[in-house]
């Protein structure tokens, strides 16, 4: 059942679990590229998803459910998720799990991506048609409640283009990319017919945690840093890289998401762009992240008090992670931030329904739980 309150509940960070299920919608001239799940005898718990003879991709390690009640007893937050449901084999579980959580709508993100998964362009164009095809399908048994974000083939800017206009077609809000795409950066001009189309089709850039070049990661892979250098530091840089570029001034209606890195990093990024303006002679924006059309997933742990006088009202938003085991999972984030006494409910309203209206375009899904409930009350 759909919350009866009129704004909705919008959990920015919700995550699918790929399985071998994901790859059925493989092309029958593209089931040569089919990932392949290896997991040892010994640990049946710690998969790996091979490619071409080798590990890529992401895979969690793979807990029962009592595990996660351990796990959530032993980090004092809430992981646990049915496994049906974080896998999305059973749609009907996970609305009724969304129900019980308070959330009206998830933007569901990728797990596999985080890393690159092929060197070969038509191998990452053939997984992308797969994942995105079957998150539409994923879509239209969700009663549009479960919105995603489409993956893409970034070696291949036409195909990237393609796919994302039939993402649009089939319920994607966002276009998925990695702070680092290969030897690229974000604000790389190669990017720029990607990020119009994406504009056109009012569709957001989401930059989730993750790195897409290999160097970088097998630099930090075995360090203590590890995921922390691998994932979450370049999405920061990536966030600082555009909001210093030209890129928000040549693409002004494109909205842009970082995810999953916390927020606690906004006041340093807006000191460190505050003092570069100044030495270059420019006027320092009033808004930053506002004119930049930047959003930023926080956590129920960030000082959000402290954040909003750098972030401002329209920055913040908050995801639950969902069925993740990583330092920004809480399955409860949305029913504990409604808690905290420090935030006004006008700010809560912002984080928890305005602002991921605007940034994955969702308007259009409150004006019709409107209509709906207007029907109900005449009926």
């Amino acid at each position: 059942m759909i919350n009866q309150q009129i704004l909705p509940v919008i959990d920015a960070d919700a995550h699918v679990i790929e399985t071998e299920r994901t790859w059925d919608y493989l092309e029958p001239s593209e089931r040569k590229f089919r990932p392949v799940l290896f997991y040892s005898p010994e640990d049946p718990t710690r998969q790996y998803w091979v490619i071409d003879e080798k590990i890529r991709g992401f895979r969690f390690v793979t807990l029962s459910e009592q595990q996660l009640r351990d796990l959530s007893r032993r980090t004092g937050r809430n992981q646990g998720t049915p496994q049906a449901a974080r896998d999305l084999d059973d749609v009907e579980l996970r609305l009724k799990h969304m129900d019980e959580l308070g959330i009206d709508v998830q933007v569901l993100h990728n797990t596999f991506w985080i890393e690159q998964v092929s060197e070969r362009p038509e191998v990452e164009a053939a997984l992308c048609r797969s994942w995105n095809r079957w998150l539409g399908d994923v879509w239209k048994k969700s009663r549009g409640r479960l919105r995603w974000s489409c993956v893409i083939p970034a070696m291949m800017i036409d195909e990237a283009i393609a796919q994302i206009k039939t993402a649009k077609e089939n319920g994607a809000v966002a276009v998925c990319m990695r702070p680092l795409e290969g030897t690229r950066h974000l604000t790389d001009p190669y990017f720029y017919p990607l990020y119009e189309s994406a504009s056109d089709l009012d569709m957001a850039i989401a930059v989730h945690i993750a790195n897409g070049n290999p160097t970088h990661c097998d630099l930090y892979r075995f360090s203590r840093a590890n995921r922390f250098a691998m994932f979450r530091v370049p999405t920061v840089v990536a966030c600082f890289d555009l909001l210093m570029s030209e890129v928000p001034r040549l693409f002004p209606k494109l909205r842009w998401g970082f995810i999953e890195a916390s927020a606690q990093w906004i006041p340093w990024l807006h000191r460190e762009a505050a003092l570069r303006y100044r030495l270059a002679g420019k006027e320092f924006p009033e808004d930053l992240f506002g004119e930049c059309r930047i959003f930023v997933t926080c956590q129920t742990n960030d000082d959000i008090s402290y954040i909003l006088q750098y972030a401002g009202e329209r920055c913040l938003v908050i995801g639950t992670d969902y069925g993740h085991t990583d330092p920004s999972s809480e399955v409860d984030a949305i029913t504990e931030f409604k808690k905290q006494e420090e935030i006004s409910q006008k700010t809560k309203d912002r984080i928890l329904s305005y602002n991921p209206e605007v940034l994955y375009g969702l308007q259009s899904y409150r004006a019709g739980r409107s209509t709906e409930s207007q029907r109900a009350a005449t009926a």
